[in-house]
């Protein structure tokens, strides 16, 4: 790994956060990120920090913006997943967001026509499904609201 390679950086960063250490017995990889994890708190913000690193690189080689998008939404999901005390922890050995952004951004580099595609349309994807969640939302909190308020009327 040469100084200069900004790809052999991201590569050992990943191996690092992902998959540096093996349970015995099991073949089941894990990092940094899950032992961060264990931290409250301040121990995912720094996964996160560091995961984002890929984002920032893929970023400054030109990804495309869908690409960079999709990277920023794996980071968040593991972020937030790794939040949850215990199961968290192993969410963050599970889902390896480092190692599913360095692909992408592989990818990216490789065939980026058929990346900003696919990474397009699963970023439209996950916002329409944030949008029918929101109003999801929105409904049964107008639902509760009245059933609430006509309870106290008939009281």
């Amino acid at each position: 790994m040469t100084e200069s390679d900004p790809l052999a950086r991201a590569r050992a960063l990943t191996r690092l956060l992902d998959s540096a250490a093996t349970i015995p017995g099991t073949g089941i990889r894990f990092g940094l990120d899950p032992i961060l994890g264990l931290v409250p708190g301040l121990g995912d913000i720094a996964g996160a920090v560091l995961a984002g690193y890929l984002v920032l690189l893929a970023q400054r080689l030109g990804a495309p913006r869908s690409v960079v998008l999709r990277m920023l939404a794996n980071v968040a999901v593991d972020t937030a997943g790794g939040t949850v005390p215990l199961i968290g922890d192993a969410f963050d050995v599970a889902f390896k967001s480092s190692s599913r952004n360095l692909a992408l951004l592989e990818r990216a580099l490789d065939a980026p026509t058929q990346t900003r595609r696919a990474s397009k349309l699963l970023v439209a994807a996950t916002l329409a499904g944030l949008t029918l969640l929101v109003i999801a939302g929105l409904v049964v909190a107008v639902l509760v609201i009245r059933y609430v308020a006509g309870a106290v009327r008939a009281n």
